[in-house]
């Protein structure tokens, strides 16, 4: 578990350098993101990796990882926007809120990912790069009716829960990415 935790916080490193970075140059236009646009943008990375997974071939030379680590910052913006911030969504946020934010919405996610890595015992080492985009695909149409739904389950986990999820299987993907390489 301890290598699984280094790699992790490794993968979530390059994805919040990457998070921060476009905040410094766009400012933090996605507050005005709803969940359905941030399902929409994550459903567009997802289907791109599928697409590409299943002809083998790419036109645009941007690389798989980078959709998986799109993934994981559309994720925690996702998991932000549930939590209704304060103030005009026109209105930027400083980068030291946001990088304040970006941890404390990974740290969740990372609990919960231990947690099941407990449970589980680390299947995730034995999935394929497939599996994952299939099921990122499964929670985004899940998150889907749940939003037509009007955000109301009657005994499944709402769309935090599969934002999490998302967040997990792309960080997975992005380890076994790293160990391939």
């Amino acid at each position: 578990m301890n290598k699984t935790l280094a790699q992790y916080q490794q993968a979530v490193g390059t994805c919040k350098d990457i998070f921060i970075k476009k905040t410094q140059d766009y400012g933090t236009s996605w507050r005005v993101l709803r969940p359905v646009s941030v399902t929409d943008q994550l459903f567009i990375k997802a289907q791109r990796i599928r697409n590409i997974q299943e002809l083998g071939t790419q036109k645009v030379e941007d690389h798989i990882d980078g959709e998986f680590r799109g993934i994981v910052n559309y994720g925690v913006i996702g998991l932000i926007q549930l939590g209704q911030l304060p103030g005009s969504p026109y209105q930027d946020l400083p980068v030291a809120e946001v990088s304040r934010l970006y941890d404390d919405k990974i740290r969740f996610v990372q609990d919960i990912m231990e947690n099941k890595n407990h449970d589980y015992g680390e299947a995730w080492r034995d999935m394929s790069q497939e599996s994952f985009v299939d099921l990122i695909l499964t929670k985004l149409l899940r998150i889907k009716q749940i939003l037509r739904n009007e955000g109301k389950t009657l005994i499944s986990e709402g769309i935090d829960a599969n934002f999490v999820d998302i967040i997990n299987y792309a960080l997975f993907a992005l380890i076994k990415i790293e160990e391939n390489s």
